[in-house]
């Protein structure tokens, strides 16, 4: 608390005495400390939140040389700075001034009534209303890794456990799919890192204590909260880290809301072998959730794919994306239903109509249950459950059996809408203190004392018609103002004139204001009424929430139903307005089918670029077509192909239609990728060290079921190296465990189109283009074969390099494909046409070379004399060792 160059005697006034037993209380927040209209922040809070809210510095006691730092923002406005500091990863406490200042006696006393944190806000202006909110707890020992998740503001309550050696992986792949806000950690954790070995996390790290992980503390609170004798029915029964990581959570949670936690849904475990996995690098490469390099939505596979129409439907198609299903039979339970609406469209049009008429369910039941909620979200919640009977209609023209399962949840709740429609006025102020909330007829007590405000009112409105006549002052008026109360008006010009009874109360440069006994009795009758007002309507307004509280748990249902019936005319609706076709979900095959017809990338034919999109077609399978080789020059469209192939995929293992002609689908479990060139210089890994950590993660986890992307592996290395691991990778995902892998791989080392020669499993395609002179015209059509070179230099043309470059460039190549060497053996890119001379040696010097061999001869000894090295290209040279390798291993 203590910050240098800060004299703490200047906050020696019993106001700032307060402000700093308050904050010794909530040492890691920024404190909102209310004073009048401001909420006000002192010395570091000061300090840090005018350099992130971009507000002035000031400071009290100023003519001192170490003044206290202060800074503030209207009371009235805090929410738009409160979503800043929440972005910037702060904590916010604030503290409320709870008693009338005009009736306390000495200082004003004050509580902190709210504490937000990025990972438990509920409040609407400070969400994204289309994104979840999670906040993440993690326990990590020796044993292995324990995770919860909970969307505080829809009541999404979940935990997972891993051990073992993939332990952290695992959970890197949850954390990328689910992007916490905030994590918690134990800060006794010994260095364990919260996310092992994963790419660094704008998110807020919260240290917690170590005892707060305990599994026994967080079984004891779970079954506290859900009124349980044993946790065995949740799944959680032997996973000790995945208890403690949630009862940290639901800790943390407590410290923020208290008691008032009842809307979160029971616990679910997290069981990554029921989806499809993607980790981190996948969802990156692909652009799933977010178009590189900007990280923008648009131009995301789940841009382009979304077309709800409601909150909660958004939200729930963003987890149907990042985690696509892997049962067969599962998906083709969803394409079902989609077809259904796909073949219906007025129904699907009538269904999304209504749909556009609820609001966010999920959220307003969150915050009616940690009483948070105002007027406008019972409103909401009025209006939604007003909708439910008429899409509930709809639905049930529907024959598929998921729709059956939708329509099943969609509990109208008759009574509660009645309740609501009978207690609530039908226009609602956003807060409480504006009153109007309760319905005229449902408290006789309320209307009774709004009656007495109302005649006090016109007593009010008549008596300054009753003066006027009564004095002979025209200009005479009947005012209020909140310091003074009501008052009588009277201009100087007129002050001869005013009555007895008359008592001065101000006065001002050009009038005089007074008030009379009968004002004073109506004022106090009046200004009663409304404190008792206020005071009732917001018991009542409890007691709404309460009965609103007793039903949190269906009403969760019918938000879940009301999100997947958006999710599914969604589906249908890019199915229809793209022409999309239903994919063919092949279930317990064998052979490992990956069939497109005419493929499209989702994306990238949305684009208005003013040429149609080119499609292709692929074939994978377990057996013939195990690894596909993709040559030809950059820019041609090889990653664009690749890309595609895996997004097409991911849809069909969503439920949805997919842009092609038609598609055979044998469900993978995991797609991997291995996709340009960057380094993380935080961590000390280079361009290509990162491609070797990224190869390597494939290369032990990939199954015979995953589907793998490489493009360009080697490439951050020299030729030679480059080539070996290019080719030892390729070697490997087609042997062994891994049999049966599908892997696409592009690649510009068109050395190793030859494995098609030497292994089974292997075709090669390659993107046709068309040379016109010095010009390239890409076709943009992949095609069976390989391509002979890779047009770099064409393409260095292209992208604006100097001529003088372009034909540096042509003189170098030329030499190097003439082999031209130098005294070391090393190629030597001369300008010119260049003759070997005597000081021009072979690649290989046999003279200065050690004896490979030991002198015994042999059948291998004999073909190694025979050949001509210098004679002989380096692919030659690898199909020659490649030979000899089949006949002598």
């Amino acid at each position: 608390m203590n910050q240098p160059g800060i004299d703490l005697t200047a906050a020696s006034t019993p106001m700032m005495k307060q402000y700093l037993s308050i904050k010794r209380e909530h040492p890691d927040a920024i404190l909102f400390f209310r004073m009048g209209d401001f909420y006000e922040m002192f010395l570091e809070d000061a300090v840090l939140a005018a350099d992130i809210l971009k507000i002035t510095l000031t400071s009290r006691e100023k003519n001192k040389e170490k003044a206290v730092p202060m800074c503030g923002i209207p009371y009235h406005a805090a929410e738009g700075y409160l979503t800043r500091l929440l972005k910037a990863g702060h904590k916010v406490a604030i503290c409320e001034q709870v008693e009338d200042p005009g009736k306390a006696r000495g200082l004003v006393k004050r509580e902190v009534v709210r504490i937000v944190t990025p990972g438990t806000a509920m409040e609407e202006s400070l969400l994204d209303a289309r994104e979840p909110s999670y906040l993440a707890s993690i326990y990590r020992t020796k044993e292995g890794v324990g995770l919860s998740l909970v969307d505080a503001s829809t009541g999404d309550f979940r935990a997972a456990q891993w051990t073992g050696p993939d332990a952290v992986l695992r959970l890197d792949v949850v954390m990328a799919q689910f992007a916490p806000r905030e994590v918690l950690f134990p800060e006794n954790a010994h260095g364990l890192e919260p996310f092992g070995d994963g790419p660094d996390r704008d998110v807020h790290l919260t240290k917690v204590e170590g005892f707060r992980f305990f599994p026994e503390a967080g079984e004891e609170a779970l079954k506290n909260l859900f009124g349980v004798h044993t946790l065995a029915g949740f799944g959680l029964e032997g996973l000790r880290l995945a208890t403690g990581a949630a009862g940290a959570a639901l800790w943390y949670l407590q410290k923020v809301y208290g008691d008032r936690l009842g809307h979160l849904r029971p616990i679910r475990v997290i069981r990554s072998e029921d989806w499809l996995v993607l980790d981190g690098n996948t969802l990156k490469n692909l652009e799933i959730l977010s178009s590189q390099p900007h990280g923008l939505r648009q131009g995301s596979l789940l841009y382009q794919m979304d077309r709800t129409v409601t909150a909660q439907g958004a939200r729930l198609l963003k987890e149907f994306v990042v985690r696509p299903l892997k049962n067969a039979e599962a998906i083709n339970d969803r394409l079902n239903l989609v077809q259904e609406l796909v073949e219906n469209p007025l129904l699907r049009g009538s269904i999304r109509e209504r749909l556009r008429k609820v609001s966010d369910l999920e959220r307003i039941v969150s915050r009616v249950g940690s009483g948070i909620a105002v007027p406008r979200d019972l409103g909401a919640l009025r209006r939604t459950l007003r909708e439910v009977p008429a899409i509930r209609g709809l639905l049930a023209e529907l024959d598929s059996d998921m729709g059956d399962g939708i329509l099943q949840e969609l509990d109208e709740k008759p009574e509660l809408l009645e309740f609501l429609q009978s207690s609530l006025s039908d226009e609602l102020p956003a807060g409480l203190k504006a009153g109007g909330i309760i319905r005229k007829g449902f408290s006789a007590e309320l209307d009774e004392i709004r009656s007495l405000a109302g005649d006090g009112r016109k007593f009010i409105s008549d008596l300054e018609k009753r003066e006027k006549e009564r004095t002979g002052i025209a200009s005479l008026k009947v005012g209020f103002n909140r310091v003074f109360g009501y008052y009588i008006e009277v201009t100087h010009a007129h002050r001869d004139m005013v009555p007895e009874g008359y008592t001065r109360k101000q006065t001002l440069v050009n009038a005089e204001r007074f008030v009379t006994q009968e004002l004073r009795e109506v004022e106090e009758r009046i200004l009663h009424a409304d404190e008792s007002i206020a005071a009732l309507e917001k018991l009542l307004f409890e007691e709404i929430c309460s009965r609103v509280i007793a039903s949190s748990s269906p009403l969760q249902g019918v938000a879940g139903a009301l999100a997947s019936a958006d999710c599914y005319t969604s589906l249908a609706e890019l199915a229809h307005t793209s022409g999309y076709a239903r994919p063919e979900i092949l279930e317990d095959d064998m052979a490992g089918r990956l069939s497109i017809s005419d493929g499209r990338h989702p994306v990238l034919e949305m684009l208005e670029t003013g040429k149609s999109f080119v499609p292709n077609s692929a074939y994978l399978d377990r057996v013939d077509n195990r690894l596909l080789i993709i040559t030809g020059p950059n820019m041609a469209g090889k990653s664009t192909f690749m890309r595609q192939v895996a997004l097409i995929v991911i849809m069909a293992q969503i439920g949805s239609f997919v842009p092609a002609g038609d598609a055979l689908i044998s469900p993978v479990d995991r797609i991997f990728t291995r996709v340009g060139a960057s380094d993380i210089l935080s961590r000390g890994l280079s361009t290509f060290m990162v491609e070797m950590v990224e190869t390597a993660e494939i290369l032990n986890n990939a199954t015979p079921d995953s589907l793998v992307i490489l493009d360009e592996i080697g490439r951050g290395t020299s030729t030679f190296d480059g080539i070996s691991i290019a080719w030892a990778v390729a070697e490997y995902l087609l042997s062994g465990e891994r049999n049966g892998c599908r892997t696409m791989f592009a690649t510009h080392y068109h050395e190793l189109t030859e494995l098609a020669l030497t292994c089974d499993g292997v075709r090669n395609y390659n993107v046709a283009i068309q040379e016109w002179g010095e010009r390239l015209v890409f076709l943009r059509h992949v095609q069976e074969g390989a391509a002979d070179r890779s047009y770099g230099i064409q393409v260095a043309r292209l992208a604006g390099l100097p001529d003088e470059v372009v034909e540096r460039s042509r003189e170098i190549l030329k030499n190097l494909e003439k082999t031209a060497i130098d005294t070391t053996g090393r190629p030597r890119p001369v300008a010119g046409d260049v003759e070997l001379d005597a000081t021009m040696a072979s690649p290989v010097d046999s003279e200065s070379q050690m004896p490979l061999f030991d002198g015994h001869e042999g059948e291998l000894i004999k073909e190694l004399r025979e050949i001509d090295l210098e004679e002989m290209t380096p692919l030659e040279a690898m199909n020659f060792l490649a030979a000899m390798k089949k006949r002598h291993v």
